[in-house]
């Protein structure tokens, strides 16, 4: 009865099935029902879900590595399709994109884009363009189809380099999975040497056409968010239950997750880093008195822009006139298929003049057509006026701010004769920024004109606030500190810098340049500013101490993909790669001339390439299947992109903290089985061929010395670990906990070696002593040992290729008084071990076992858990002769992040080892010997 009504608890949720229902049960006995029953779950419950969504970043310098990883499990009795779907930042490159299918693995690769795409991946980059769009972001899917029951797991990655508007850097991420999903997390790191200023949290913000609203509280960071920082660092965790998921989004589309911060910064040249030969310079001067500005302001007034388009606009430009200030001059152009000049020349900014201009845009009406070429035409002949005849001495900054919502109708329509005409008119005198209000407008050809005229370029959705998004584009242009700026370095130092050149520098950005040094022994890099701020032509200049250049021991490490082979690969380097491939594409788009074009697109192609890029003439392209080899599911896909490796290595989801830096690259490769001790301490033991799991405690005492593996006499490898004690929780049956403080290794062939492996550092003696802190990620071998540390995760031990083992490493922030630093062991690999191999654990590693009828009759399905939670009834497993009364349990293992179902051997596993407790203690960290039964010695 009480599993009948488990499955009418599960059946309430498919209202609407009841005929189905009928159907299966229909003239069927009694007794038949409840698997029916079953049947009817199985395949009602098709939905795939989501167990896990996660997204790690790292921003070291203003450079953000970022990687999402998703995991789905098909409850369907029927093979599914699942679209994998991500928002990124437009900004970004993707640098890679895995798929887990059951036990395959699909790769993707970055290769050149060709003609032919029948093997490409099926994923579409959506610009803003299309309806699915949010403001600034592209849309990344892949799909799938996986088999019944089975899981499959998605990682993707990317880099942007942050831009600094209004005073701040915004680091935005999607937390979109289309699901309430069992584990959710958005994990962020902040290193910026020069130090952190400020920093906040948003609440989740989400537009309105893309659903779901916010949470109960608007104020603050999201609910479970987490912040800790220090001068330099700060951590932020945001990870909602499943229930604080619901209250802020049911279909679990939260919205963007915002970290606003900025860095502290020096007055003089700028802020400039160097590594392996890489440099980059930081430029944003404060304090300085604004430069007058001459702004028209072109309005489309054509018919298209009729009812709240208009109104909003309007409403945005009644807040701007008010925030002219005295120094500057202005005027307005309302153009459809007639061009309406409000004054034929620029007004000074007095109260009387911002009044009749507010009268003039209140008075505009929808009609007509768009001569977008006219428009333009007439704004830079009112600016090109304005400076011929004003007084030489006044420098000042000529800009357009140019709205639309529609495409070139009437006049010259042809895209590139309006592009010629404007950048034969403006001369680079004039800059011209760009709003493409709605779907309809061509927006390729304002980002073409602001990218030819040294402006910017945003997009407003149809129905998002044109209003506030006018005024927020504005505002970044507001003030203007410095023009024509240059920036220059010695030809015998630098090579390959970026643009070097700028028009104007507004308050609140930042000038950003990278490039390489000539030479990695440079003392000092001499650095030369000059500029025009007002009346004054401003020159600054000065010699940046290099110093000692690091050769691949970077503060947090060096992300994985190459560069062009000169010294290793750092976030400095890619950052050079960022935005050099970005200025490659921006002049391919601005350039008419075909030879020159195609020159251009080869470099940016091969840039591309070598950084593992995904860009308009690059293809992402899934090699494979081939077996998945590693088990070790965050390795794939996560650290090409994550920067610091540290970060991003893991095992079955276990979280890292950054560390300092890896000697050399390390992405794990082995598979963990289950077979493993962890916890109080928990030992679970895997039989593949009869698909058992099998699991039992072991209660030693503080001090205890077990023995977990002993082949000393064959393999030549022993592992033995001690217990430490702590306080049992209250209110739990137990007087104490016991865990692992210190797993001991003795490898014996070919030469001997000693390991230590406690959780703060590995002792490794082999002839030579060697320390390796836990909170660094490093890999050390000889001999045919291989030790591979992940910083603060877990330590991986390879002897001579065939035997693995993999430590986990438990720490606490803040421990109960129950919980201690302590480890877990899982054997990964036990090939080399031999038939005669014993311990705790390796007795049963060339075993098999299997259940036999329990003393109540015939047992249930022993491979898949009981529908009930809890224990499930008993049964007799048989293992090396052994007849052992067992019962289902669950287990969690790999740090909790899995749950198994388990057959449990009580009292210590009295019946299912040899011999008992007792005869698995060791003497010694380090000791090989072993007794058993009465008191003899058996070397096993």
């Amino acid at each position: 009865m009480l599993l009948l009504l488990g499955l009418c608890l599960g059946l309430s949720l498919c209202v609407g099935s009841q005929e189905e229902a009928r159907s299966w049960v229909s003239s069927e006995q009694v007794g038949l029902r409840v698997p029916r029953q079953v049947r009817l779950l199985q395949r009602l419950k098709t939905k795939p879900l989501m167990t896990e969504f996660s997204v790690k970043s790292t921003i070291i310098s203003r450079y953000a590595f970022t990687a999402v990883s998703c995991k789905m499990l098909n409850r369907a009795s029927e093979d599914q399709e699942i679209e994998f779907q991500v928002q990124i930042p437009a900004a970004a490159f993707i640098t890679n994109f895995t798929m887990l299918i059951g036990d395959k693995v699909y790769q993707g690769e970055i290769t050149e884009r060709e003609k032919k795409r029948d093997d490409r991946v099926k994923e579409k980059r959506n610009k803003t363009t299309e309806e699915n769009g949010e403001k600034g972001t592209e849309i990344f899917r892949a799909s799938a189809v996986i088999p019944s029951k089975d899981k499959a797991a998605f990682f993707l990655s990317y880099e942007e380099l942050l831009q600094r508007r209004l005073g701040k850097y915004e680091h935005s991420i999607s937390v979109r999975p289309q699901q309430l999903a069992g584990r959710l997390s958005v994990d962020v790191n902040i290193l910026e040497s020069a130090g952190i200023a400020s920093l906040e949290v948003l609440p989740l913000h989400n537009s309105r056409h893309r659903g779901s609203g916010r949470g109960e509280d608007d104020s603050g960071p999201p609910p479970s968010t987490v912040i800790n920082q220090n001068e330099t660092f700060a951590h932020i965790l945001f990870k909602p239950s499943v229930v604080q998921q619901a209250k802020i989004a049911q279909n679990g589309i939260l919205g963007d997750f915002i970290i606003r911060y900025d860095v502290s910064r020096e007055q003089s040249v700028g802020d400039i880093q160097v590594l392996n030969g890489y440099f980059v310079h930081y430029f944003a001067p404060k304090d300085l008195p604004p430069l007058p500005k001459n702004v028209v302001f072109v309005l489309d007034s054509s018919a298209s822009m009729v009812g709240t388009k208009l109104r909003q606009t309007k409403d945005a430009l009644f807040t701007i006139l008010h925030d002219l200030r005295p120094q500057d001059r202005f005027s307005i152009i309302g153009f459809s298929n007639r061009i309406k000049v409000w004054k034929d020349h620029l007004i000074s900014v007095t109260p009387d003049s911002v009044r009749d201009g507010k009268v003039y845009i209140h008075h505009m009406s929808p009609t007509g057509g768009t001569d977008i070429n006219e428009a333009l035409q007439t704004a830079i002949r009112l600016l090109n006026k304005y400076v011929a005849h004003s007084d030489s001495g006044d420098r000042s900054v000529s800009l357009i701010i140019f709205l639309t919502d529609g495409k070139p109708t009437v006049g010259e329509t042809h895209t590139l004769k309006i592009l010629n005409n404007t950048r034969e008119a403006a001369r680079g005198q004039v800059c011209i920024f760009t709003i493409g209000i709605g779907n309809d407008v061509d927006f390729r050809l304002l980002e073409k004109l602001s990218l030819e005229n040294c402006g910017l370029t945003r997009r407003v959705h149809e129905e998002e606030d044109a209003g506030s998004q006018l005024i927020g584009f504005y505002d970044e242009i507001r003030t203007p500190l410095l023009s024509d700026i240059r920036i220059d370095y010695p030809p015998s130092s630098v090579v390959q810098a970026t643009k070097t050149l700028f028009p104007n520098y507004f308050n609140g950005s930042e000038i950003i340049i990278a490039g390489k040094l000539v030479d990695r022994k440079l003392d000092h890099l001499h650095v030369e500013v000059t500029a025009s701020n007002s009346k004054k032509f401003i020159i600054l200049k000065t010699d940046v101490p290099v110093g000692p250049q690091k050769t691949g021991k970077d503060v947090l490490g060096s992300p994985r993909p190459e560069g062009d082979g000169e010294g290793d690969p750092n976030h400095i380097e890619r950052l050079w790669s960022y935005l050099t491939t970005k200025e490659l594409l921006s002049s391919w788009l601005q350039s008419d001339d075909g030879p020159e074009k195609e020159q251009l697109r080869q470099r940016a192609q091969a840039l591309a390439m070598s950084y593992h890029f995904l860009t308009p003439f690059t293809s992402m392209k899934l090699r494979g299947p081939s077996p998945r080899t590693d088990g070790l599911e965050e390795a794939h896909g996560m650290s090409a992109a994550m920067g610091p490796e540290p970060v991003v290595q893991s095992v079955r989801g276990a979280s890292t903290q950054p560390g300092p830096l890896l000697e050399k690259p390390y992405q794990p490769r082995i598979k963990i089985s289950k077979t493993s001790v962890d916890g109080d301490p928990h030992f679970v033991v895997d039989f593949p061929l009869s698909r058992l799991t099998v699991c039992f405690n072991i209660d030693g005492e503080p001090g205890d010395i077990l023995r977990l593996v002993s082949d000393h006499m064959h393999s030549g490898v022993t592992v033995n670990g001690e217990l430490i004690g702590a306080p049992a929780p209250p209110n739990g049956h137990k007087k104490q906990r016991t865990y692992f403080r210190t797993i001991t290794i003795l490898v014996n062939k070919p030469e001997r070696s000693y390991l230590e492996v406690t959780p703060s550092r590995v002792i490794l003696d082999g002839g030579d002593r060697l320390v390796l802190p836990c909170n660094q990620s490093v890999v050390v071998g000889s001999r045919g040992l291989e030790v591979s540390v992940s910083a603060n995760t877990n330590v991986t031990i390879t002897i001579q290729g065939s035997i693995a083992f993999v430590i986990l490493i438990h720490l606490y922030k803040k421990p109960a008084p129950f919980q201690r630093h302590h480890l877990g062991f899982y054997i990964a690999n036990s090939e080399g071990l031999s038939s005669n191999c014993h311990g705790l654990l390796g007795q049963f590693l060339n075993q098999d076992a299997r259940l036999t009828e329990d003393a109540a009759g015939p047992s249930q399905n022993h491979t898949h858990p009981p529908l009930l939670q809890g224990e499930g009834p008993e049964a007799v497993l048989t293992v090396k002769g052994h007849r052992v009364p067992v019962v289902w349990k669950q287990r969690k293992i790999y740090n909790g992040e899995e749950q198994i179902d388990c057959w449990f051997a009580r009292n210590n596993a009295a019946k299912l080892i040899d011999g008992e407790y007792k005869d698995y203690l060791a003497s010694h960290p380090f000791d090989t010997e072993m007794t058993l039964g009465r008191g003899t010695p058996r070397e096993l």
